[in-house]
């Protein structure tokens, strides 16, 4: 059959390459196929391909009450260097699923967060993905109640809805027993100057760890650190220059771990000969670039967005399913910036 390539391929087009009505062509290519030979259900997908056929997607998402598209909104992953594994976690198990995600950043203006919504409540998606970073504690906007909604890296007061965020207690308190196995009964805690969730959940699982190996936990060795310019780690500088500093340092995060990297060398101590140190985050940009490389725990951001998208399509489905609120396991990368302890 000649078509002319100057118009857009039908469905009758299709119909007639493959020799049947346009209704039989319309149910096999919606995968209605339960009552056809798998002879017709090959010809019609066949002659659908040759011919460059694209169904009305419009039509189909009425028919279907179905767009096959999942919105994400986010405040600042994507201008985020290693958080943007959530946004490809998501993406994949959107795609794997039959949905294309649209995903808008916000930079955490409230305004623009509030136009997003609204236009991803326009454009009729199947459901809601609402992410922050750095794992907060958020009032949700009220339109996440009219859509199946998961909340990613952060959770809200109520639990209303389903969130997943890291296990940063549990990853920190491995990290620890990992410097405790080592040898090590003088550990230090490089925190995080930011009043957020992670910072008090990390030094839990530190005083945790510490409290169960029947260490004591020494405030001296907690100091609140935030880089200078040039990596200098100031209040570092001073823990370590005691004479009762400790023999391992345990940092909020990769970029606190590199600013102990630089206190040890201005200070003449060899990593990880007489200072053994271990991060968070494993950052790609930091921690396999460090000499010797860091041990550190991971964020597991593509497997929360993953499973993000993974529960939100139960959703959508309409299974009935309690917010479940998920910890997402940290593991601990080990590389050479820890050495076992001489007793």
């Amino acid at each position: 059959m000649a078509i002319n390539p100057a118009r857009k391929t039908r469905l009758k087009d299709v119909a007639a390459a493959a020799g049947v009505s346009s209704a039989t062509a319309s149910l096999i290519l919606n995968d209605k196929t339960d009552a056809f030979p798998t002879s017709t259900i090959d010809r019609v997908r066949e002659s659908a391909a040759r011919l460059g056929y694209r169904p009305n997607a419009l039509a189909r998402s009425l028919r279907s009450q179905r767009t096959h598209t999942i919105g994400l909104i986010s405040d600042e992953i994507a201008t985020t260097p290693f958080a943007g594994a959530m946004i490809r976690g998501a993406q994949e198990a959107a795609w794997k699923a039959g949905h294309v995600l649209m995903h808008i950043d916000t930079e955490g203006d409230y305004e623009m967060e509030q136009a997003a919504l609204e236009a991803m409540l326009e454009r009729k998606v199947d459901g809601l993905v609402y992410a922050r970073m750095h794992h907060q504690v958020v009032d949700i906007p009220d339109v996440l109640t009219e859509v199946p909604a998961v909340l990613l890296d952060a959770r809200e007061p109520t639990e209303t809805l389903a969130s997943v965020v890291p296990d940063e207690r549990s990853g920190a308190k491995g990290a620890v027993e990992h410097l405790i196995a080592m040898g090590h009964t003088r550990i230090g805690f490089v925190q995080c100057v930011d009043p957020i969730p992670a910072a008090y959940q990390r030094l839990d699982g530190f005083q945790t760890a510490l409290k169960e190996a029947g260490l004591d936990y020494n405030e001296r060795w907690t100091v609140i650190d935030p880089l200078e310019p040039g990596g200098h780690a100031l209040e570092v500088d001073r823990l370590l220059a005691g004479s009762d500093r400790p023999t391992a340092l345990f940092c909020f995060n990769d970029r606190m771990a590199l600013g102990a990297y630089n206190s040890a060398r201005r200070l003449g101590l060899r990593i990880p000969e007489d200072l053994s140190v271990v991060g968070f985050d494993n950052l790609e940009t930091v921690a396999p670039w460090l000499d010797p490389g860091l041990t550190t725990v991971e964020l597991p951001h593509y497997e929360m967005g993953r499973w993000a998208v993974d529960y939100l399509e139960r959703l959508i489905d309409g299974e009935s399913l309690a917010p479940e609120q998920h910890l997402m396991e940290c593991p601990l990368i080990e590389r050479n910036s820890v050495s076992r302890r001489q007793m």
